[in-house]
């Protein structure tokens, strides 16, 4: 049967309108002002708009089923696209000069099948006679083909990660038609897709409650993705309490972290792949944190081009104090639901959230927050940020912002710059508003609006302040430098108080390999230095870089010359300099500049 579409939570032509079902689910989505939101996200291409829709699960179909005779005439179309492997969200009736781009469109995207199946094929081609009985042999069907359980039909998308090609189908609508409601999904959670999420996770992960390992898993591991994906499919599935430990932070405090059950691990990696099809659709291009193909420093790369090139005089550097432990279940739930109908996996999720933690063999109840460590947490996050912030900052820059108003936000960290001042105190006032409504508070010791950009210093000298101020994120400090021919620049340099905590760090460890051998100790130090270099070793960076290396080869030296009376004597900086040069990587710059990396990954609301 066909489910109308109901007008509720994402029938709305934007998520503004969703104010109608209630005030406070339409602050939910855009805040306190009303409105149309003027991006090019909500833009719906109408060659694919429903007028109703349908969701269908991929299932096995009877050989003996007889074939529609016209794709216009059958009562089962599948979406945009009309593969047989593709039967999800679904309009009632596509327009008739659409079906045969349509055709075409899914003969293009089975081509980069690999000739295996997953299921039985009907056949689609009549006999070549007619008559009752027929005159000739009708096309036969296909059985369910036999190989690897974990193979997937396959191809390479721009990521470089490939996805299935149902999949692929889920993404082209997600993209499409950004009202859609997914009402079937769990299907798309096959044993081979339970597989590749298995082999996606770290081998060397520390195990959770049901201290099972990676390796000791993979012995039966036919039979226990088997078994797995028997209980996801038929609800008996279960998630198990994570395992909570805590991380010392560079300042000094204790991260809570909760690590998963093994299984719970796959199937949320699962479940993370198929959600992603949907919401890489829909996260705004200046979303960084958590998202394939997009890491740190490409983060900090349009943050750099966004102050150099635009009209950026005034930067609020922000962050959500105790984010993942604050995320308000109910809020998550109602955002998931704005885009999944699917109760199945709806209600995994609730498990996954409600499963509680174990402290020292001691289960405590969750009713908060997100398990930070948990696979599915970090889209959660940014699924939440999406419509807590991206939307709702996109929309009022658009809005009320006087002048130009940048945005860069990884996870819970991120930097707004802005041409004028009265917006930047505008938008801080009001942003802390909008975060209280969900749960959420800006930490006061970490949030500041300062003048930066390319007119703060002679702005600040003409008024006798002195040099500009300057800002961390991710990890650097970002100041207001000049070239040597005089032009302005943007300085990156590694936050002092990580270096410093990375080197006590360094001595701790060094102290208990005080005695072994020296090429373990090289081994372990070359690993440590070459990590550092590759996520510090930025442009205008090499000077830290020369003092880090600096400062571990003399915790090197005074290590050694402290493992017995003898070796005060014997071990000097002649002696040492040889593995010196043996075990520690050559200090260069390994990043290129922002000029030359830096792209906008999306058109979807720019990359900043």
């Amino acid at each position: 049967m066909k489910e109308s579409y109901r007008k509720g939570l994402a029938s709305h032509p934007d998520p503004e309108s969703c104010a109608e079902d209630g005030d406070t689910l339409g602050e939910a989505l855009t805040g306190a002002h009303t409105g149309q939101l003027s991006s090019s996200e909500n833009s719906v291409s109408p060659a694919c708009r429903p007028g109703s829709l349908q969701g269908k699960a991929t299932s096995e179909v009877p050989s003996d089923r007889e074939a529609p005779q016209d794709a216009a005439e059958s009562e089962n179309l599948s979406m945009c696209g009309n593969s047989m492997h593709e039967n999800r969200e679904t309009p009632s009736a596509p327009r008739s000069d659409d079906l045969g781009r349509l055709e075409k469109d899914d003969h293009n995207a089975n081509m980069h099948a690999d000739g295996g199946s997953d299921g039985p094929i009907v056949p689609g081609k009549r006999a070549n006679k007619g008559g009752t009985p027929p005159l000739a042999e009708s096309v036969e069907g296909r059985g369910t083909a036999e190989g690897n359980a974990f193979r997937l039909t396959t191809y390479r998308t721009q990521s470089r990660k490939g996805v299935s090609i149902e999949l692929e189908g889920v993404r082209r609508v997600a993209s499409r038609d950004k009202e859609v409601r997914f009402t079937s999904l769990l299907h798309h959670v096959t044993k081979s897709l339970l597989g590749v999420s298995y082999q996606a996770l770290n081998p060397a992960a520390v195990p959770g409650v049901d201290e099972m390992t990676w390796e000791e898993y993979g012995r039966g591991l036919e039979d226990r993705i088997k078994d797995l994906h028997h209980r996801v499919q038929s609800g008996t599935y279960r998630a198990q309490p994570s395992k909570r430990i805590y991380l010392p932070k560079p300042d000094g405090r204790q991260r809570p972290i909760g690590i998963a059950a093994l299984e719970d691990k796959i199937v949320q990696q699962a479940i993370r792949t198929v959600l992603e099809q949907i919401y890489e659709e829909d996260f705004l291009g200046f979303s960084y944190g958590f998202r394939p193909a997009r890491s740190q420093h490409n983060a900090l790369d349009a943050l750099t081009m966004a102050i150099r090139y635009r009209k950026v005089n005034w930067v609020l550097d922000a962050d959500i104090r105790g984010f993942f432990d604050n995320i308000n279940h109910e809020w998550l739930i109602k955002f998931l639901e704005h885009r999944i109908a699917d109760k199945r996996v709806i209600r995994l999720v609730k498990k996954w959230l409600r499963a509680g933690v174990s402290e020292d063999g001691e289960w405590s109840r969750t009713t908060i927050g997100t398990p930070q460590g948990a696979v599915i947490s970090p889209l959660l996050a940014n699924v939440f940020l999406h419509y807590v912030m991206d939307l709702w900052i996109h929309q009022w820059r658009r809005r009320y912002a006087s002048g130009d108003v940048i945005v860069v936000r990884y996870a819970d960290d991120f930097v707004i710059g802005f041409q004028y001042r009265g917006d930047a105190e505008r938008c801080l006032r009001e942003l802390g508003s909008r975060m209280q409504k969900f749960g959420l508070t800006l930490h006061p010791e970490k949030t500041r609006l300062i003048e930066f950009g390319r007119f703060a210093a002679p702005n600040r000298n003409r008024r006798g302040e002195g040099k500009p101020e300057t800002f961390n994120y991710l990890g650097f400090t970002h100041c207001c430098g000049t070239t040597r021919r005089g032009a302005y620049k943007i300085a990156r340099i590694t936050v002092a108080k990580r270096m410093g905590a990375k080197l006590r760090e360094i001595k701790a460890e060094l102290r208990k390999q005080m005695h072994a051998p020296i090429h373990v100790q090289g081994q372990w130090l070359r690993r440590v230095v070459q990590g550092w270099l590759q996520y510090h070793a930025v442009p205008g960076n090499y000077a830290r870089l020369e003092q880090f290396c600096t400062a571990v080869s003399r915790l090197w030296y005074w290590t050694l010359r402290r493992r017995s009376h003898k070796a005060r004597t014997r071990w000097n900086w002649t002696r040492l300099r040889p593995h010196l040069k043996r075990w520690f990587p050559k200090v260069q710059i390994l990043h290129p500049y922002p000029e030359q990396r830096f792209r906008p990954l999306t058109p979807k609301a720019g990359a900043v």
